[in-house]
């Protein structure tokens, strides 16, 4: 018989903590949630004031019973599921069914897996957190009932096995929105003129811009009046007219909340958000570095909080002054946005002497790519600021103002170890200018004009994405990743080059849910019931009071739909393309994995066939249409309608770009290697 019994979520972080604990201890896994909503209906007594209806998930009977007969030989059980809501319910799932009092002193949690944490989490056990609880399962009634009640709607109208999300449908929403700012978008020409100048004392070159007339800025929008300039400006004399020298300061960027790490991982690493979560829980349940047993790397990685523990401050202070020296540490404390919830400390590594180079042998490439990341972060986020020396100068060409800038790192401070990435920013050039007196002359080079055109805004990353929800109030640490996972899963959402685009199938969706049900697919309603989850989770309100003040205005904007919508047929788009069968134009209908022709004359003839999308330019190889194809994975591909037969043109990129032009090149330097290799071995 064990004296105590921990149960956790994992077999991997069961493992980590039975390492911290001997004697009579055993520690097993609950293998996640263990009891939730049925899949085969609402699961909620609406009658009975939304008393949610659980049953033990199918498939756990075996694991259920195990878990019965540990917790009856145990004298003592901790619930040790993770620190956040999620955790606290399936701790509070695990009571229900061990039959652990409610006011037992039975549930422990830890910010990090190390031998300190967790002995200390269990000399302070607590009661199940009936407020977390709640909060908890009101998100999950809410999105069960939204689910539930607005998927019908797109199963009669556009397909069976479709399905509607308070969250996931907003995320849809969003893209499908920026994918119309873009379609409407409609550039604006404007030019710039640079003019290269000489120091003559230096013999050093630099380049300055256009700026205006007489200190005035001037915007250049056409040819026309740019000639004019460039003309005048051919003939001008260049006199430095004022110089400003100043300093400017670069502060690091604070250690990792979970939205920050996802975006950084994906920025710097090309890490999905499915990929980045998955490598960091790995990490924060242990991973066996020789020397220490199995440890946990990191702190919890669902957090939106900045915070730092003093023991993790003090000892980034250490290994700063050890490293770099006295005058690259800072003492820096980061204020956690109002919002956030605070319950856990930033995503930091849990002991700083293991620094990533050190135990790279004993990670996989992934978890040390990802924790040299949140290493990197967390150190850089108690350094020194970056300094740069700056200079602005004018310069008068006659009538016309030119500007030039420079900057040059003076001291690099945090910038040694960690600079942060930016969505659709390059980093910073460091440019110089030569060391210049006010009323020097300068000497023309050359003038070069360009011509350019404003850019519609750039379609959402899965980084930016993030960014956009967390910014706008919209789910929280722990579902962000879900809610990305699932729209593309369903097809709603498809990778461009790592950029997210609504598919067909999504913007039907998207517009049939955004014009019924306006109230709830749009991005305050969503951000309300995160504020309201919060108070829940802080006791100032009730969960069933939530729900209640929803369900019956959604109830009666659901059955006015259904009304409405029930003559409604969509206009189907009819092809070129006839049916084979019996003549008819075929349709073109949406399915899972997108488009595919379907004959209007079902249920008499079912004919059916994938639907081929083409693009105007011809094959490079034999002039034949190409075709675009999607891998399992959805990615675009260009084949031509003639592969295999006569032709065996194929690539990843559209024919006539940039990119397809490299990759038709590599391809020729392949065959003359291998023709040269082939010779030298025939000679040989």
């Amino acid at each position: 018989m064990s004296n105590t019994l921990i149960i956790v979520e994992s077999p991997a972080k069961a493992n980590t903590i039975k390492k911290f604990l001997g004697g009579n201890t055993k520690v097993i896994a609950s293998m996640g949630h263990i009891r939730d909503l049925p899949k085969s209906k609402l699961g909620i007594d609406v009658e009975h004031d939304f008393e949610p209806e659980y049953i033990n998930i199918r498939g756990k009977g075996d694991l259920i019973k195990s878990l019965k007969k540990e917790a009856k030989n145990a004298k003592k059980i901790y619930l040790a599921t993770d620190p956040d809501r999620e955790g606290e319910a399936i701790a509070w799932h695990l009571a229900h069914i061990l039959e652990i009092p409610e006011d037992s002193m039975c549930r422990v949690t830890f910010n990090e897996i190390t031998k300190n944490a967790v002995k200390d989490s269990i000399t302070k056990p607590r009661k199940v957190d009936k407020n977390l609880i709640d909060a908890q399962q009101a998100r999950r009634v809410l999105d069960r009932i939204v689910g539930y009640k607005m998927s019908p709607v797109l199963w009669k109208k556009v397909r069976r096995g479709l399905s509607a999300g308070r969250v996931q449908s907003v995320a849809v929403k969003l893209i499908a929105d920026r994918e119309e700012e873009i379609n409407k978008f409609v550039p604006e020409e404007y030019w710039n003129i640079y003019v290269n100048l000489l120091d003559e004392k230096s013999n050093q070159e630099f380049e300055a811009k256009f700026f205006g007339k007489q200190n005035k800025k001037i915007e250049l929008h056409s040819k026309d009046e740019v000639d004019e300039i460039v003309k005048k400006l051919e003939k001008a004399k260049y006199i430095v007219e004022d110089i400003k020298k100043s300093q400017k300061k670069r502060t690091p960027a604070p250690p990792f909340t979970t939205s920050t790490m996802q975006q950084e991982a994906s920025r710097k690493l090309g890490f999905t958000l499915k990929k980045t979560m998955s490598v960091a829980q790995g990490l924060y349940e242990g991973v066996n570095i020789p020397g220490h047993g199995s440890i946990g790397l990191i702190t919890y990685m669902r957090t939106d909080s900045t915070r730092l523990s003093e023991v993790a401050r003090q000892a980034a202070k250490k290994h700063i002054i050890e490293k770099y020296g006295e005058n690259y540490y800072e003492n820096r404390y980061y204020k956690t946005k109002q919002d956030a919830q605070d319950a856990h400390e930033a995503i930091r590594p849990t002991y700083i002497e293991l620094e990533p180079d050190q135990i790279k042998d004993a990670l996989t490439g992934d978890q040390y790519k990802l924790y040299k990341l949140i290493y990197n972060r967390m150190i850089a986020s108690q350094m020194s600021q970056a300094v740069y020396d700056t200079v602005s100068i004018t310069i008068s060409a006659d009538e016309y103002t030119l500007k030039a800038n420079g900057q040059d790192l003076k001291f690099k401070g945090f910038m040694v170890l960690y600079v942060e990435t930016q969505d659709n920013k390059q980093e910073e050039e460091i440019t110089k200018v030569p060391n210049l007196v006010q009323n020097q002359e300068l000497t023309k080079q050359k003038l070069n004009k360009k011509q350019s055109f404003t850019e519609p805004p750039a379609r959402y990353t899965e980084a930016s994405l993030v960014k956009a929800l967390e910014e706008k109030g919209i789910g929280r640490p722990s579902t962000y990743s879900p809610t990305i996972t699932t729209i593309l899963d369903r097809h709603y959402v498809e990778k461009v080059q790592k950029q997210l685009a609504p598919t067909d199938l999504g913007k039907i969706v998207n517009s049939l849910l955004t014009e019924n049900f306006s109230d709830i697919i749009n991005v305050e309603f969503t951000a309300k019931m995160e504020s309201e989850f919060d108070e829940i989770a802080e006791g100032k309100e009730k969960w069933k009071n939530v729900i209640r003040q929803f369900y019956e205005p959604f109830e009666k904007t659901v059955e006015k739909v259904e009304k409405e919508l029930e003559h409604v047929q969509l206009v189907e788009e009819v092809s070129d393309v006839p049916c084979e069968k019996c003549g008819r134009m075929m349709v073109i209908k949406y399915g899972r994995y997108g488009k595919f022709l379907a004959c209007p004359g079902y249920p008499e003839c079912k004919n059916a066939k994938p639907f081929v999308e083409t693009i105007n330019t011809p094959c490079p190889k034999c002039g034949g249409k190409i075709q675009i194809r999607k891998t399992k994975k959805r990615r675009n591909y260009y084949i031509c309608e003639n592969n295999p037969k006569t032709c065996d043109y194929i690539s990843w990129n559209k024919p006539g770009t940039q990119e397809s032009k490299k990759e038709t090149n590599k391809r020729k330097t392949k065959k003359t290697r291998a023709k040269t290799t082939k010779k030298a071995n025939k000679s040989k």
